[in-house]
């Protein structure tokens, strides 16, 4: 596990995913918002449909986004956007969505919300996985043509959306996996805990339903940010370690046009 000692100034060099360490996590975000407008603004000059993969973790770019949405009267009419995830009750159905942990109450606070009415676009366009019928989203999102763009990050254990860590499967059928719903693991929860639970573990969802890792790689791009102390590990064992299910983010080393963001903190050196 050399790649752990790469110093900052090194991380990119011979990456097996291009890596693009940033100043702060302002930068990062903007990134990630910029690359959301270009792609809407082009796609609109063209008169395509824009279809995105979007997280609720990294949230930062969604500020940027909204303003520069509203400010350029950017119409999303043709714009269809699938959200990576959703967390569970012990019903198996959506948390409610007033929960503060709720990612559907996230978008609909804090970016639908926000975005001037007569650019946005219907909610039906505007998908998050169903628990109770998973293969109806990815139905929808082949019907499409696939994903433009997965925007996201990475979680501790290299989940992408909640595509969590498994042992029992190689790396192809890993990568064959589409959406469904998923038991989550002690790392995650713990992980997710200290930044929305005050610690409180047991406070936090047990189960979720994720979009795939198929659809994941189906994105003609995928853009991640990470700018976390723990992502000083996290971005290196992406971007170099082994292509492995037991570090899902490691299988975009495969992918044609993926890019992770770092801030200077994330680029920093583990240990």
């Amino acid at each position: 596990m050399d790649y752990f000692s790469i110093p900052a100034g090194e991380l990119g060099r011979d990456a097996k995913i291009p890596v693009y360490p940033l100043g702060d996590s302002g930068e990062v975000f903007y990134e990630l918002a910029l690359e959301m407008v270009n792609a809407i603004r082009a796609n609109n000059a063209a008169g395509r449909r824009t279809v995105f993969i979007c997280p609720v973790g990294p949230v930062g770019q969604y500020p940027i986004f909204v303003r520069l949405v509203n400010r350029e009267r950017l119409d999303l009419h043709n714009c269809w956007f699938f959200n990576m995830d959703e967390y569970l009750g012990d019903d198996g159905t959506w948390i409610d969505a007033a929960s503060p942990l709720s990612f559907r109450g996230f978008m609909a606070r804090n970016v639908y919300g926000q975005i001037d009415a007569d650019l946005l676009m219907p909610e039906s366009q505007r998908v998050f996985p169903d628990p109770a019928d998973p293969e109806k989203g990815d139905k929808l999102l082949e019907s499409l043509g696939g994903p433009d763009i997965c925007f996201g990050g990475i979680g501790i254990n290299g989940h992408l959306a909640f595509n969590e860590a498994r042992e029992d499967l190689t790396a192809a059928e890993f990568a064959a996996l589409g959406t469904r719903v998923v038991a989550l693991t002690p790392e995650t929860r713990t992980a997710n805990a200290i930044g929305d639970r005050g610690g409180a573990i047991d406070a936090m969802p047990k189960k979720a339903v994720t979009i795939g890792m198929r659809q994941i790689l189906s994105a003609k791009k995928v853009r991640l940010g990470v700018f976390r102390d723990w992502h000083r590990a996290v971005v290196r064992q992406a971007a170099y370690g082994p292509v492995t299910a037991h570090f899902p983010a490691s299988l975009l080393q495969d992918h044609p046009d993926a890019v992770i963001y770092t801030n200077s903190l994330a680029a920093g050196r583990p240990f």
